[in-house]
């Protein structure tokens, strides 16, 4: 119906006494005009309410794409202070063993009975366990193990730090090791080293993350690669996660802290 129609059909309403009055047909039109009307309202404001749902999927979205990067680095970071709080846990495990052995640190001649060497998680751990509150094994690591290590559990019993070599030897037994292989075969004897003659107690690392547990890399080689970052706990007790490139190189030309220059009189940070 055109408007000139429901113009002339709004006249005879305002002109009528009755709805009588209406022309043959116009009641009809007039339906029929505002029913049209409303229908076309009905799919106006549906158009409206679905431009509506977009926006808010638009927003959402968004708010993902910000939120979701943003509490994935706040758990990782989460995990990286549970690592390091691991560490000072052992360091008071490690204090106790100070106390009880007259001032020197976990000593034993390398290898092990089991066939471990002392420095490794597997050989130090037992010398600790009594001094840190409970029952830990394999199955139940406590602190030995690094919330992001996905190696130790199934490879190193558990066990995610290192002791340096350099607390069981002395600087010249260390000073004659210039490789890797030095670490783990043809042993020398074992000299338990005091507390008191480390040098720089806030700069020679004691303990430290094996792998690059948080910052994973291909081919990670423990402390024997220049990649990656790690947890370490130094002989003051503090800890800190360093890139490897921060520490200092040691007798085999890697960030190696059991065969720190000079030993337990030298330092591996800062370089």
């Amino acid at each position: 119906m055109t408007q000139q129609r429901l113009k002339y059909i709004a006249l005879q309403i305002a002109d009528s006494e009755s709805i009588c009055e209406l022309e043959p047909g116009s009641v009809e039109d007039l339906g029929e005009s505002v029913s049209s009307s409303v229908r076309g309202k009905k799919y106006e404001r549906g158009g409206f309410m679905l431009v509506e749902l977009l926006v808010v999927i638009a927003i959402i979205v968004l708010l993902m794409s910000v939120l979701v990067p943003s509490l994935r680095r706040a758990r990782t970071s989460a995990k990286r202070l549970v690592c390091a709080h691991n560490l000072k846990q052992i360091n008071l495990a490690v204090d106790l063993y100070l106390y009880s052995h007259d001032n020197t640190y976990p000593c034993a001649q390398d290898p092990l009975p089991a066939g471990y060497w002392l420095w490794m998680g597997r050989g130090w751990r037992s010398f600790v366990e009594p001094y840190l509150g409970g029952n830990s094994d394999p199955n139940n690591p406590s602190v030995l193990l690094c919330p992001e290590d996905r190696v130790a559990r199934q490879k190193y019993e558990s066990t995610s730090y290192s002791y340096s070599l350099a607390f069981y030897h002395s600087p010249e037994q260390i000073a004659d090791m210039n490789s890797p292989a030095d670490t783990y075969t043809n042993p020398r004897p074992s000299i338990a080293q005091r507390s008191l003659n480390v040098a720089k107690p806030s700069g020679k690392i004691l303990m430290g993350e094996w792998l690059s547990n948080h910052f994973p890399i291909d081919e990670d080689a423990g402390w024997w690669c220049w990649q990656g970052s790690r947890n370490y706990l130094f002989a003051d007790g503090h800890t800190t996660i360093l890139k490897t490139i921060q520490i200092r190189p040691a007798n085999d030309g890697f960030p190696d802290a059991n065969l720190t220059v000079r030993g337990i009189r030298g330092h591996d940070y800062p370089p």
